[in-house]
């Protein structure tokens, strides 16, 4: 059988597990033809999670916001595994800038993603940092956000340490950098595997495989992180993967994030997403695609652990 794999970025150290599975057979011993698709193929038009919506992608690499926006649209998508089993990311600005906390992002100029609730959590953290949580938020080419930052056209952004963290510390780049937590803010799993649920519930079999054989490739990257870093590099075979060094350095960090207390991969934790939903709840940050506010959200409709092994 075909599966359709969205990438949620062009291929990095989030996304060894699958390349690692691809390069040592895991998934064709599953009898399965794994097809991992990269956003630069169309230029990043397309969101994973869309692709799936439409059709184009069998399963997306996605934040958990995209699950729940798609749901209170109306669509039965569901978070079958955790890519990484804890928040990798940060807000960070530039040690330079001399913006050393979140409160001191008030009229600053933000680079956003444009992602479903990203500005209201931004302006969460300024808040609960005892600022006013206005700020400018300016939406870039995704691809160009980061090297915004590097030249400081813009004040601050969201980071995922193990990549753009790592190249930083390789570049003497010293960053600020703002962990949601620290800041009492609860954040879901990002990034997820989203499927329709539809599409789980009548390909269960083949998604436990696939699921089981990707399972596998994370937990070799864990355990031989420079093998995987070499795996992941010849198997992707993608440019912006030129720097071995790199490569290497960001996959020993990003090995620290895949697998949960119990050294398990893809198990999510009801507890996250339902202290997640309670938050977005709270802020009064869901409503319905006719602008209806949302008052409670049944996680159990957002997430399901029934097709990991």
């Amino acid at each position: 059988m075909t599966i359709r794999l969205a990438l949620d970025w062009t291929p990095n150290t989030n996304h060894t597990g699958f390349y690692v599975a691809l390069a040592n057979g895991y998934y064709q011993q599953a009898g399965l033809d794994v097809q991992l698709l990269s956003p630069d193929q169309d230029n990043y038009q397309t969101t994973p999670a869309k692709k799936v919506n439409q059709g184009q992608a069998d399963l997306a690499i996605a934040p958990s916001e995209s699950v729940i926006s798609f749901h209170l649209n109306g669509v039965p998508m569901v978070a079958v595994a955790a890519v990484l089993a804890r928040d990798a990311s940060a807000i960070v600005t530039l040690q330079q800038s001399g913006i050393n906390r979140p409160k001191e992002l008030d009229g600053k100029v933000y680079a956003s993603y444009g992602a479903r609730f990203e500005d209201e959590i931004i302006s969460q953290m300024i808040i609960n940092d005892g600022g006013r949580g206005h700020f400018v938020s300016h939406k870039p080419a995704k691809l160009d956000i980061w090297h915004a930052l590097l030249t400081s056209e813009v004040d601050a952004t969201w980071i995922f340490l193990n990549w753009e963290g790592v190249e930083a510390d390789l570049k003497d780049i010293s960053l600020n950098r703002f962990q949601l937590s620290d800041y009492d803010i609860s954040y879901g799993y990002s990034p997820i595997l989203a499927a329709n649920r539809d599409w789980a519930n009548e390909n269960a079999d083949p998604l436990r495989s696939f699921l089981a054989a990707t399972s596998q490739g994370f937990r070799f990257a864990v355990d031989n992180p420079e093998e995987a870093a070499d795996l992941f590099i010849q198997t992707a075979n993608h440019p912006t993967l030129s720097n071995r060094d790199f490569v290497e350095q960001s996959q020993q960090v990003a090995a620290n994030y895949y697998l949960n207390g119990d050294g398990q991969w893809g198990i999510m934790s009801p507890n996250v997403w339902r202290s997640f939903i309670n938050w977005l709840v709270r802020n009064r940050l869901l409503t319905t695609q006719d602008g209806e506010l949302v008052q409670e959200l049944d996680i159990n409709q957002l997430y399901t652990n029934e097709f990991l092994s």
